[in-house]
């Protein structure tokens, strides 16, 4: 496997341009997210993923996470590595100063997260989601709990999990049956007894962090069926005494370890609560509001979700454009001189190779814009927060699927070697397959943007973003009419289309849509580029973004069809018909 080299020249771009992190930095909260700074932090996080993250990618994707004896082990140099990460300050960069965070944007956190996940996309779902319970806890959590529990969140100290999913109850999260018994007296009294199994825990027990806070769905006694009936729940690993240290262990242990297609370094745990009646865990939130407290942590976690996509893109390119420049075979077709070439100067190869670089770019430009937008929400910007609302099931869902198709493509060029696992090629391609199922799936991410995203502000939320990049593209008439023909579509779907048929064109829908707002970031790039930002990418920048607007977005347009279909078809034949 080649070694990692951060993207730092693209991100500070994208950070720049499509974050306008210089506009977050006029603000008094993000003031000290000046350009000396940001740069100092892009530097330095890829640096450290480089060098500690990425070397250890391959051993954990060959030896994974094992179970022995209860304790969840990782391979040698994991230890370690978390260790350099909570020492240096990784995980508290947009963290509230208050409880040791550097109050930064969510913006730069997602760079943190970026160049950790393209060095080691398994390890990095450890601190990404942290970085979820933080967000949970700072604003669901009264202020015992942010006391107790955010100190050390932040520092890394200890990590975060979120339980949501049981053996019955997958996406339909309604359907959970643990529990909660209210504690009437003792040490205990005010808290609650968990009872119950949860599956598809990442990283649901390790060793690496000294405690393991565990946010858990569950129903109280008399709650409401369905998603109504759902409160939210801080179950440590350990006790936490009053003074802060550890108590002893709570009753609650990890079953089994999910035997997986890839992330294998990743410990996707079946975690038992209360085996012996004695889970003990605390109400955070309102009662029978657990699933709002829990969209906190998973709005978060969809958006790095999505930036998995670029992760796993970016070490795919990487991996297959070293591979290019070192396979010689054949001549040049066309050329007169019949001496064999390296692959990268055979035209398919090159296409091939600025597909994957134009796809990876493109992907980070949808990821920043999307980061800038929240930022912008937090400081109170309600346009933007609803902005950042609409974007965010098309970075969790066309950013995972893009990871997948660049990944597949870095197979492709790497030919026969990249079907066998010795050069790594096939490691990307496994790891980014479970990027569009969890955090929701991405029929479930395409459903969120036709059902509930387009309603927003009936409707003027994405009229108004479709109407600016159609302004913005007024000189690429595809791409224009790319964003126009998004909001014809999108006003199909609000006035005249059933629900059913909503739903059938909703992943084309959500595509179309990403694409446009992904294109446009790519050309307010492109022509920054030309007017003098990064001279580093001042010959790479243009092509690609060309690249994306003349080829990919011609083939987003082409999904308006699917996207308006109706879903007649798929109920054409019976069901015994399907499936026979």
């Amino acid at each position: 496997m080649t070694p990692f080299t951060p993207p730092t020249q693209d991100q500070l771009l994208a950070i720049k341009i499509n974050s306008g992190i210089a506009e977050l930095a006029q603000s008094e909260r993000f003031a000290a997210a000046e350009e000396d700074m940001v740069q100092a932090i892009v530097e330095g996080v890829g640096a450290f993923a480089a060098g500690e993250f990425a070397p250890l990618n391959r051993i954990g994707d060959l030896e994974g996470a094992k179970l022995e004896n209860n304790i969840v082990r990782l391979p040698d140099g994991y230890n370690a590595a978390y260790d350099q990460y909570v020492a240096q300050g990784w995980n508290a960069i947009a963290s509230p100063q208050e409880f040791g965070g550097q109050g930064l944007p969510f913006t730069l956190a997602c760079n943190v997260i970026e160049n950790l996940g393209a060095a080691n996309m398994a390890f990095t779902l450890l601190p990404m989601l942290s970085v979820g319970a933080i967000d949970a806890v700072e604003n669901h959590g009264n202020d015992e709990q942010k006391s107790v529990y955010l100190p050390k969140l932040v520092s890394g100290e200890w990590s975060g999990t979120m339980n949501l999913t049981e053996p019955q109850a997958g996406s339909d999260v309604g359907a959970l049956r643990s529990t909660a018994t209210p504690i009437e007296s003792g040490d205990h009294a005010g808290k609650y007894l968990i009872n119950g199994q949860k599956i598809y825990i990442t990283w649901g027990e390790h060793e690496l962090s000294k405690n393991i806070i565990h946010l858990v769905l569950a129903r109280l006694p008399g709650a409401p069926e369905g998603t109504r009936g759902i409160s939210l729940f801080i179950v440590p690993k350990y006790h936490v005494n009053d003074d802060g240290s550890l108590g002893s262990k709570n009753d609650l242990r990890c079953v089994s370890l999910e035997h997986k297609l890839g992330i294998n370094a990743s410990p996707t745990c079946v975690m038992s609560y209360g085996d012996n009646g004695e889970c003990i865990g605390e109400l955070i939130g309102e009662e029978n509001r657990g699933l709002a407290a829990m969209f906190t942590m998973m709005n978060n976690a969809r958006i790095n979700v999505g930036s998995q996509g670029v992760q796993i893109a970016e070490r795919a390119l990487q991996q297959a454009a070293y591979y290019a420049k070192d396979r010689v075979q054949s001549a040049r077709a066309g050329s007169p001189d019949r001496a064999p070439v390296a692959i990268i100067e055979h035209p398919d190869v090159r296409r091939m190779l600025l597909r994957m670089k134009s796809l990876t770019e493109a992907m980070r430009a949808l990821l920043y814009y999307t980061t800038g937008q929240v930022d912008r929400g937090t400081l109170g910007d309600a346009a933007a927060g609803a902005r950042g609302d609409v974007l965010v099931p098309m970075i969790k869902a066309w950013g995972t699927d893009t990871g997948i198709d660049v990944a597949s493509i870095g197979v492709q060029i790497h030919g026969g070697m990249g079907f066998v696992e010795e050069t790594g090629a096939a490691q990307h391609y496994r790891d980014a397959r479970i990027a569009p199922i969890y955090e929701g799936t991405n029929g479930i991410q395409a459903a969120d943007l036709v059902t509930r995203k387009l309603g927003l502000e009936n409707g003027e939320v994405y009229a108004r973003l479709m109407a600016d990049i159609a302004q913005a593209a007024a000189d690429e008439p595809a791409l224009a009419s790319l964003a126009q023909d998004c909001a014809a579509i999108a006003e199909w779907m609000r006035e005249t289309a059933s629900l059913d048929d909503k739903l059938a064109g909703s992943v084309p829908f959500c595509t179309m849509s990403a694409v446009a707002v992904a294109g446009w970031q790519m050309l307010l790039q492109k022509r920054a580029v030309e007017s003098g930002e990064a001279p580093s990418l001042a010959a790479i920048k243009p092509v690609t973004a060309q690249f994306f607007i003349d080829h990919v977005v011609p083939e987003a347009a082409g999904l308006k069809a699917s996207a308006t279909a109706g879903s007649d078809i798929f109920y054409a034949l019976t069901t015994d018909q399907l499936a026979g």
